[in-house]
């Protein structure tokens, strides 16, 4: 386990260094990556000087990023804009939906939840032309509409859960039905509470998806509407730049997984859910 926890670590720990280092020092470092190709065809020894501590600490990248690249400040609030409603809608309609799909009988119940488990398993390539169609015929294309609305009604969130859900015994909503308390009342007073975990875990989960996404800004969005994932992969050439811009964009995923990872853990065990 230290081993893997080790391997998974060292990328972020050479980002971290690496941010800390001056232009000059990385390309001294790694202006031989280009050159690897060309080495191996004519058989010369060419190398990449792989560094953990900077020879001289400095934050001329993280002041260059933040001052005299406006793209990212701007791409990185386009990211905020486009990932915050999203979580937010899709875990409303999520709980309602699992709590529905989990709570209540009625006829075709099962068939509605087979549907939705159909729906996660076609990729996101598979429903890219119907997206953009119907994204045309609302009139949502070239607006954050065309990347929020499918996904604040993705199918995950509901399929979580739902899982989550099934482990509440009926007898508390059979209970709280003999004081009087309609499905409203019992969906915030009782089922909300419990599923706290599962809540938490599918902020995190739905975070790091939608915070990373890069099709459906490419596709559905003007350039000047991106988020910050689609800056980081037009990144080259600037390798301070590029780690410092690393560094901060995985942040506030760093951050929220530690902010809620207790209940992320609960959550993800209860739920079923196995990555």
């Amino acid at each position: 386990m230290s081993v893997v926890a080790a391997m998974l670590l060292f990328p972020i720990i050479i980002t971290f260094t690496n941010s800390l280092m001056s232009e000059q020092e990385l390309v001294i470092d790694y202006g031989n990556i280009g050159k690897l190709t060309e080495a191996t065809s004519t058989g010369a020894e060419t190398f990449v000087n792989l560094k953990w501590v900077p020879d001289q600490v400095t934050l001329e990248q993280y002041g260059q990023l933040l001052v005299h690249t406006p793209n990212y400040l701007l791409m990185f609030w386009h990211s905020v804009g486009l990932v915050l409603p999203i979580i937010a809608g899709q875990t409303a309609v999520a709980a309602m939906a699992a709590y529905a799909l989990s709570k209540l009988r009625f006829r075709g119940r099962d068939a509605v939840f087979l549907v939705y488990l159909l729906s996660m398993l076609m990729p996101f390539q598979v429903t890219l032309v119907p997206n953009y169609l119907m994204a045309d015929k609302l009139g949502l294309l070239h607006h954050s509409g065309a990347v929020i609305l499918p996904g604040i009604f993705a199918a995950f969130g509901v399929f979580m859960l739902r899982q989550f859900m099934l482990h509440i015994p009926y007898a508390y909503l059979e209970a709280a039905k003999m004081d009087g308390a309609g499905h409203p009342r019992i969906f915030l007073t009782i089922i909300l509470p419990m599923v706290k975990p599962g809540l938490a875990a599918l902020v995190i989960l739905l975070f790091v998806d939608y915070w990373n996404m890069v099709e459906q800004p490419l596709v559905f969005l003007d350039p000047l509407q991106q988020p910050l994932s689609v800056f980081l992969s037009r990144l080259s050439g600037e390798w301070g730049t590029a780690f410092a811009a690393s560094m901060l964009y995985m942040s506030p995923m760093v951050l929220l997984f530690l902010y809620a990872e207790t209940y992320f853990i609960e959550g993800v065990q209860l739920s079923g859910i196995k990555g």
